[in-house]
């Protein structure tokens, strides 16, 4: 009840209606489907309008140099949500995605000289990992894509604890990286 007086988002959208329908927000009444847009008649301020602040772009605590030129970013992957606590536990999802892995542009692979599945060591200033390497177009030549879900090849090993000055949050989502192949035992 606390929710529903402080969240208008949820008036006229039920767990009942959700069990049998589909309901999006804005719904305007307990048999409305939902609105396709969003403020279409305006916003909820005394003009109508949207506010809109503008926002300085704050450079990184770091960036790339020579010695770790590319730019890692961590994140959540489907199957294992923030640190895998709980759903690298679950059978199913852990079945999924049982291995610490990392997304690499494929030019970028075929630059080290790895192929998808091979494994890659990622050095920041802070320490380094050695993880399987994935081969993804949607992750810029430049880049690393690290999910954070993996104990046995902690990202936040890896990040940065630099401060944002505003949000008051660490600046995991860039650290500058040297991405290496890590050659197989067999071959040295």
């Amino acid at each position: 009840a606390e929710m529903k007086q402080v969240m208008k988002s949820l008036d006229n959208i039920t767990w009942e209606r959700l069990n049998t329908e589909t309901v999006t927000y804005p719904s305007l009444s307990p048999t409305d489907p939902g609105q396709a847009v969003v403020f279409g008649d305006g916003f909820p301020r005394a003009e109508g309008r949207a506010k809109f602040t503008p926002a300085a772009v704050i450079a990184p605590d770091e960036a790339p140099d020579t010695e770790y030129p590319m730019i890692m970013t961590t994140g959540r992957q489907l199957e294992h949500w923030h640190t895998g606590s709980m759903t690298r536990r679950a059978m199913v999802l852990d079945s999924v995605e049982p291995e610490a892995n990392c997304s690499l542009h494929p030019k970028t692979l075929r630059a080290l000289g790895v192929e998808p599945g091979g494994m890659v060591r990622l050095t920041t200033r802070r320490g380094s990992i050695d993880i399987m390497a994935r081969a993804d177009r949607a992750v810029s030549e430049d880049m690393v894509f690290v999910p954070f879900a993996y104990v046995e090849a902690s990202a936040n090993v890896l990040t940065n604890p630099a401060i944002d000055p505003y949000g008051k949050i660490p600046e995991f989502k860039f650290s500058a990286v040297r991405v290496e192949a890590v050659q197989s035992i067999a071959a040295e």
